[in-house]
C-alpha cells in the first residue's frame, strides 16, 4: 500500500510529492497497461433472513459510516441507505474531487464544489440495473470561461475513478459556474 507524507501543503510541491509516490508505487504490468495502487478500501456487508422480511448492514473500512438496509430502503420508502444510495454518495464525492483537480491543474482553483448524485435504479430484464447517474453540481470558480468550464467538466465526468467503474451506467452531469 502506498505511503503519503501526512504534511502536504500545496504550496510546497505536494503534486509532485504525489506524482513521486505513484511512481514509486507502481504495481505489475496489466494488459491495459501499467498500474500504480494508491488505495485500497474496503467495506463490509451482512444480510440476514430472506429478500422481502430481511435485514442487512453495511459498514466502511474507515468507520466512517455504519448503517442498516432492507428491501424497504432499497425498493420502497422505508427506513435505512441501500446500495444505489451509498454509489451515489462514492460518486458525488468522486466528482467534486476530480473537477477540483482538474481546474487546479488548469489554473483555476475552486472555492467550493457541491455535487448532488441522484442513481437511478430500473428494472431491467430478470434484474434491476443502475441505468443512470445525474450529477447536479455547483461550482464557485473565479475566472474560468464557459468553454474551459464545460471541458473541466467532461474530463472529470469520463475519468473520476467512480465514473470509471460506472463505466456501463449512463452519466449526466449538470454544472453551473457560479
Amino acid at each position: 500500500m502506498a505511503h503519503f507524507p501526512t504534511h502536504m501543503d500545496p504550496a510546497e510541491g505536494s503534486r509532485e510529492i504525489i506524482d513521486q509516490e505513484l511512481k514509486r508505487h507502481s504495481g505489475p504490468a496489466r494488459q491495459d497497461g501499467p498500474r500504480s495502487m494508491v488505495a485500497e478500501r474496503t467495506a463490509d456487508a451482512e444480510w440476514t433472513g430472506g429478500l422481502r422480511d430481511g435485514r442487512g448492514s453495511v459498514k466502511l473500512g474507515s468507520r466512517a459510516f455504519e448503517g442498516s438496509y432492507s428491501f424497504g430502503s432499497r425498493f420502497e420508502k422505508g427506513e435505512g441507505t441501500n446500495p444505489e444510495e451509498l454509489i451515489a454518495a462514492a460518486h458525488a464525492g468522486c466528482f467534486s474531487m476530480a473537477l477540483s483537480a482538474g481546474l487546479e491543474r488548469a489554473g483555476f482553483k475552486p472555492e467550493s464544489i457541491r455535487t448532488h448524485a441522484k442513481a437511478l435504479l430500473e428494472k431491467v430484464g430478470e434484474g434491476f440495473a443502475v441505468t443512470e447517474i445525474a450529477l447536479d453540481t455547483d461550482v464557485d470558480v473565479r475566472g474560468i470561461d464557459k468553454v474551459r468550464f464545460r471541458e473541466e467538466v467532461e474530463n472529470a465526468r469520463r475519468n473520476c475513478p467512480v465514473s470509471r467503474a460506472l463505466a456501463g451506467t449512463k452519466i449526466v452531469v449538470n454544472a453551473r459556474h457560479v
